[in-house]
C-alpha cells in the first residue's frame, strides 16, 4: 500500500513539474507558471503573479491556456484514472 501511495505522489509531482516546465518554456515567469499549474491541477481558482486574484488567465497565450486546460482535466478526472488509460492491461480483453 505504501508503494502505491508513493507511486501516485511521484506521478503527481512529475506531472506538476513537467507541466510547469512547459509553461516556463513558453515564456512565463516562475511564480506565474508554477502557481497557474498548481491552481489548475488542483482546481482551486486563482494563482499568483500574472494569474493572481487581481488578474485572470486572459493574459496567457493560447498554448499556455491549453496546458492549463490539460492540467484541469488531469486534476478533475483524477490523475490515477487517466494514467490507467495508458496501461496495456486496461485495453486487453
Amino acid at each position: 500500500m505504501i508503494g502505491a501511495v508513493i507511486a501516485y505522489m511521484l506521478a503527481y509531482g512529475a506531472t506538476l513539474v513537467g507541466l510547469s516546465l512547459l509553461m516556463l518554456a513558453s515564456g512565463l515567469d516562475v511564480v506565474t507558471a508554477v502557481s497557474a499549474i498548481i491552481a489548475c491541477l488542483n482546481n482551486i481558482g486563482p494563482g499568483m503573479g500574472k494569474v493572481g486574484p487581481a488578474s485572470n488567465y486572459a493574459v496567457l497565450t493560447d498554448f499556455q491556456i491549453w496546458l492549463c486546460s490539460l492540467a484541469m482535466m488531469l486534476g478533475r478526472l483524477e490523475l490515477l484514472s487517466v494514467m490507467v488509460l495508458f496501461t496495456p492491461q486496461f485495453w486487453r480483453r
